[in-house]
C-alpha cells in the first residue's frame, strides 16, 4: 500500500470484538504446542491443526509434519488430530500403527460427531448442511458412511432422495453462515415435516457471535477487511455475511494481500478476523493500514467470551 498523503482525510477504522481465536482453536494449539515440548519433533499432525498459514507455518519451522494421510505416519510415533475432527476409520488406522494420538478435535465438532451416531442408530437418514470438502465435514461422514448425505444450498433440498421421509434427520456444520444455514433448515422442515435436528444447535458460538460482531461494524463501514486464510470455512463466512449487507468486503491472509483500490473514497473500514487467526496477525493488518492512513480506531465490543477446553489427556499438565 501507497504511504498516506499529508492532506489525506482522517480514516476512522472499527475493529470488532469478539474476533480471532476461539476456545477449540486455543485448545488446538496449546496441544500441538505441548506435544512438541514433551514428546520432541518429528511431532505429526493430520490435517492443518487449525486452517491458518501463519499458525501451520510456525508449527513447520517446530518440526511438526502436516498429513493427509495417517499412513504416512511412522509407527509408534505421535500424532495430533486437528480442531476439525476425523473419522472413526482414521482412528481405526492410527490404532493399527500403534500412534500415540493426542485428539485436538474441538468439542462442539465431537458433539456433532455424537448426533451423527446417534441418528444413525435410531436408523435416520441424515442431511448434512455443510461444505463437502472440509475436514471436519469428512470426518462425520465417516460416522454413519452411505447414511449422510451433504448440501450447501437451499435448493439443494429439493433434489434430495429420501427413502422414508418420516425418518430423516438433520446436522450442520459448525462454522456455517448463520443466516445461511437457518434458510436451508427452513426448507428441509417445509419439505420432511417429520425431520428432526440436533438437541441444541450445532454452529458454533464464536461462529455466530463472530457472525454477530461483523455485523455491527459493517452497518457503518464503506469496506470491511477480514484476516483469514482462503481454506478458512469462518473466515469466508465473514466475508459473506457483511457483502450480504451491501458492504465491500475482502479477506486477506496478511498485510501484504491490502489493495489500496479497495478503500477508494472510504471514509470507515470495519476489521475483524477468523477463529483460526492469531491476534499477532490482525494486529499486522491494522498496522498497514495505520501508515497509510490518519486512522482513528474505535473498538466495537459485544459480550466477551469466557469458554474455555481441556487439554487432551496425553498433554495436559498433572495437577500439583
Amino acid at each position: 500500500m501507497p504511504r498516506q498523503q499529508p492532506d489525506w482525510p482522517t480514516i476512522r477504522i472499527l475493529v470488532a470484538q469478539p474476533r480471532g481465536f476461539c476456545a477449540g482453536v486455543d485448545m488446538a494449539i496449546a496441544a500441538l504446542d505441548r506435544a512438541v515440548t514433551l514428546f520432541g519433533a518429528p511431532i505429526y499432525a493430520f490435517h492443518e491443526i487449525v486452517h491458518n498459514t501463519s499458525v501451520v507455518a510456525g508449527f513447520e519451522q517446530r518440526g511438526v509434519r502436516f498429513v493427509d494421510d495417517v499412513a504416512l505416519v511412522p509407527r509408534g510415533c505421535t500424532i495430533v488430530f486437528s480442531a476439525h475432527g476425523v473419522s472413526p476409520a482414521v482412528r481405526a488406522q492410527a490404532d493399527q500403527l500403534d500412534l500415540q494420538v493426542v485428539d485436538a478435535t474441538c468439542p462442539l465438532v465431537n458433539k456433532v460427531h455424537a448426533e451423527a451416531q446417534r441418528f444413525a442408530r435410531r436408523d435416520r437418514a441424515i442431511v448434512f448442511i455443510g461444505h463437502p470438502d472440509h475436514d471436519e465435514t469428512i470426518g462425520v461422514l465417516g460416522e454413519a458412511p452411505g447414511r449422510i448425505t451433504v448440501i450447501e444450498r437451499v435448493d439443494d433440498v429439493e433434489s434430495l432422495s429420501i427413502p422414508d421421509p418420516s425418518r430423516v434427520a438433520y446436522l450442520t456444520q459448525t462454522t456455517l453462515g448463520v443466516e445461511d444455514a437457518a434458510r436451508i433448515v427452513a426448507a428441509l422442515k417445509e419439505r420432511f415435516p417429520d425431520i428432526e435436528g440436533p438437541a441444541s444447535e450445532d454452529i458454533c458460538y464464536a461462529t455466530q457471535n463472530r457472525q454477530t460482531a461483523v455485523l455491527t461494524v459493517a452497518e457503518d463501514a464503506d469496506v470491511v477487511v477480514v484476516v483469514g486464510s482462503v481454506n478458512s470455512s469462518n473466515s469466508k463466512r465473514l466475508v459473506e455475511v457483511a457483502a450480504s449487507r451491501g458492504v465491500r468486503a475482502h479477506l486477506v491472509d496478511g498485510p501484504g494481500d491490502l489493495r489500496p483500490e479497495w478503500f477508494d473514497g472510504a471514509s470507515t473500514i470495519a476489521l475483524t478476523s477468523g477463529a483460526s487467526v492469531p491476534e499477532s496477525v490482525f494486529a499486522t493488518v491494522v498496522a498497514a493500514i495505520e501508515q497509510v492512513y490518519h486512522a482513528h480506531i474505535e473498538q466495537r465490543g459485544l459480550a466477551e467470551e469466557a469458554i474455555s477446553f481441556r487439554l487432551p489427556i496425553p498433554v495436559r499438565v498433572p495437577a500439583r
